[in-house]
């Protein structure tokens, strides 16, 4: 009976089509998984807002929301313990979530850590990936409340889940964008890119000298002094905390927004796809550091190309009327870089020379592709 069953799975491999997730990209993926777990929706009643936006939404109160999100950072796919300190992981890995609690105007709470370890990492840099972690969450104002450990076969493994909380007048999603708002963004846009290239760079040099067992000067980092800004862009970003309290504090509430982690074209098109409109945006108004800059041209690549699919940068993005243009461009770190248009019209940008470029195939980040 056991050799019947076997050969009978045999035959049910050999007619089943398998299909590799390359196919339909990270996006299309999570569109899979999301008309599966659809269903599940309607047995909590107090969720507003489920897979689709930067949080999940949940009501515990009258006027009260709590949003919750949560991100894998996983070696060798998000970092490379070659070029990042482990303090520098654990402070990223908290802010990356911040960012998602940022996108949707409220602010964070509380956090549930959970990591996998292999063998090859020591107690002290478990601290040091910790003291991390406790310093960027001091500086948001938010408790790591909990989580879990493991042992891991594939390399470091961080999970952070985290809550956030705002007022039921304040939330804002990806939709919600009116043909006619200004298209906002923060900060400045292509500087991880550029930092990841550098430090790729340093490691591919490192390997190189390894190999043919010549010297390696492990205090070479100090010489990368004038890298120190899109370094900084890349291992230690901050989320944009400061924007939502400005926000709050000008009782403004955008109409859509998204956090930039997968880069403006990619992360402005899932705004505009859940706002069922288009976008005009212009590239001498999206903002470059000057370092961003040199380091493009060093490596002979483009920094808006960066900026536009790069991501990483974990910035807001966010639409608002266009009545308070005045408002939001008197602050120094808030760029206007385009209005929404009718969904007819895509998502389109004008370069420096005046012609029309369709973002809508540039795309951005992708695990699968």
């Amino acid at each position: 009976m056991t050799g019947r069953r076997f050969r009978l799975n045999l035959n049910l491999r050999k007619n089943m089509s398998f299909r590799p997730i390359s196919e339909i990209g990270e996006f299309g993926l999570i569109d899979r998984l999301t008309r599966l777990a659809g269903p599940t929706l309607g047995s909590t009643p107090g969720l507003l807002e489920g897979i689709g936006d930067d949080c999940a939404v949940y009501r515990p109160g009258p006027s009260l929301l709590e949003v919750a999100t949560t991100d894998l950072l996983l070696e060798n796919v998000h970092f490379d313990l070659l070029t990042t300190p482990m303090h520098h992981l654990g402070s990223k890995a908290i802010s990356v979530s911040v960012s998602d609690i940022c996108a949707m105007n409220a602010l964070p709470r509380y956090a549930l850590v959970s990591i996998a370890v292999p063998r090859n990492i020591s107690v002290e840099m478990v601290e040091a990936l910790y003291a991390g972690m406790c310093h960027a969450a001091a500086r948001y104002g938010l408790a790591i409340a909990g989580g879990d450990t493991s042992f891991s076969h594939a390399g470091l493994m961080i999970s952070v889940a985290m809550t956030g909380e705002v007022a039921e007048k304040q939330l804002t999603r990806r939709r919600g964008a009116r043909p006619g708002d200004l298209v906002c963004v923060t900060g400045t846009l292509g500087g991880a890119a550029a930092g990841l290239r550098v430090l790729q760079r340093e490691r591919n040099l490192m390997m190189e000298l390894l190999a043919g067992n010549e010297p390696y000067d492990r205090n070479v980092m100090v010489e990368l002094e004038e890298y120190a800004g899109v370094i900084r862009c890349q291992l230690l970003p901050e989320a944009r905390q400061d924007i939502v309290h400005f926000l709050h504090g000008k009782s403004l509430v955008p109409t859509a927004m998204i956090d930039v982690s997968d880069g403006l074209c990619a992360d402005l098109g899932h705004l505009c796809g859940r706002s069922s409109v288009g976008a005009h945006i212009r590239e001498g108004s999206i903002p470059v550091q000057p370092q961003t800059r040199m380091v493009a041209d060093e490596f002979q690549e483009d920094a808006i190309t960066w900026a536009l699919s790069g991501g990483e940068d974990y910035q807001l993005l966010f639409t608002l009327p266009r009545e308070l243009h005045e408002t939001v461009s008197a602050h120094r770190d808030v760029s206007v870089i385009g209005e929404i248009t009718p969904p007819g019209e895509g998502i389109m940008m004008t370069d420096i020379f005046g012609m029309s470029i369709d973002l809508a195939a540039l795309g951005g980040f992708d695990h699968f592709r």
